[in-house]
């Protein structure tokens, strides 16, 4: 068997669980596997950003000092009530998110469903809508895929496609400064209606959280109660 990033021959630890429970081997070799830096310890209550490493200036309370800016801003306060992330991304998930999502290797997607599901479970449930952070129909044209939409699928529930994107400059090439001040490209179908319902918003990264909060912004006025976040990278 071949690792699925690194393409090295493996054998799989293989226990009776497997067996048992009809789990599938590791795709990953133990090497790929470890150099994923999962996210524990104590985080801010808001944003999911572990405190570990942080200054002590960059902390007020359970919270950093990004999601306090956010809240002291009448605009985005409580419009993203939490974000849940799996990894960091440290030097390896960079690599690895380049293979994935620029480079167009959609099967590694696989490498993350266990976690990915486990850690999803932990925070919400299956009453929540699951709602994938849309591509612009130009950007899903150009890379074949939409990131946010693979992990989805990795829930096992009912996806609901009830935001479209305008097409603009790629978040990942904008500074922080321009991320804050980019205009709301997300705008909400009307397929169904909102009103008392609870949301999680999944996407691949949270970075500045500009892009969930402006997501979570449009079906916050369509009429959903509260609009969280899950994604599978912390920057």
């Amino acid at each position: 068997m071949n690792c699925l990033i690194c393409h090295t021959p493996y054998n799989p630890m293989v226990s009776w669980r497997h067996f048992l429970t009809l789990d599938k081997a590791d795709c990953l070799c133990s090497k790929c596997r470890n150099a994923l830096m999962r996210i524990n310890g104590e985080i801010c209550d808001m944003c999911g950003r572990p405190f570990a490493d942080l200054e002590p200036s960059h902390r007020q309370g359970r919270l950093c000092m990004d999601c306090v800016r956010w809240q002291e801003d009448d605009e985005w306060k409580d419009v993203l009530t939490k974000n849940r992330s799996v990894y960091m991304y440290n030097e390896w998930m960079k690599e690895v998110v380049a293979l994935w999502k620029f480079r167009g290797d959609y099967a590694i997607v696989e490498a993350f469903q266990e976690e990915f599901r486990r850690e999803f479970y932990r925070h919400f449930d299956h009453t929540f809508l699951i709602v994938s952070i849309p591509l612009s129909d130009e950007r899903l044209y150009e890379r074949g895929f939409n990131q946010a939409k693979a992990l989805a699928v990795l829930l096992a529930l009912p996806i609901h496609d009830i935001l479209t994107r305008h097409h603009l400059e790629k978040q990942s090439k904008k500074s922080r400064r321009e991320r804050l001040q980019t205009e709301n490209v997300f705008q909400f179908s009307g397929k169904m209606p909102l009103q008392d319902k609870h949301i999680v918003l999944i996407d691949d990264i949270y970075t500045t959280g500009t892009t969930l909060r402006h997501a979570a912004k449009v079906l916050r006025q369509a009429g959903a109660i509260d609009v969280s976040s899950f994604t599978l990278i912390r920057s």
